[in-house]
């Protein structure tokens, strides 16, 4: 699947090539594309959609923490409160 990020990236790289180079320019454009394309499949990339759900995930999961730490805390405090203190 391509992504417009990678039309575009080959588009500025294909225009910055010198005029020499034009008429090889749709082989050189199909090599480009196909490399590019080799290269980000064997990267361990997730979507952007992904990479969101993840986020809101791991901000629930911290926002659960925080509320248990505060729990914790407040149960310590009450049981140091009821302990008796050592004579």
């Amino acid at each position: 699947m391509q992504t417009p990020d990678i039309e575009q990236l080959v588009d500025r790289i294909m225009n910055a090539l010198p005029q020499g180079f034009q008429e090889m320019k749709q082989e050189a454009d199909q090599q480009l594309r196909a490399a590019l394309q080799r290269t980000l499949s064997q990267m361990d990339l997730v979507t952007r959609e992904e990479f969101d759900i993840q986020r809101e995930v791991l901000l629930r999961t911290r926002s659960k923490l925080e509320a248990l730490e505060q729990q914790v805390a407040a149960l310590e405090q009450a049981l140091n409160n009821t302990e008796p203190t050592p004579k």
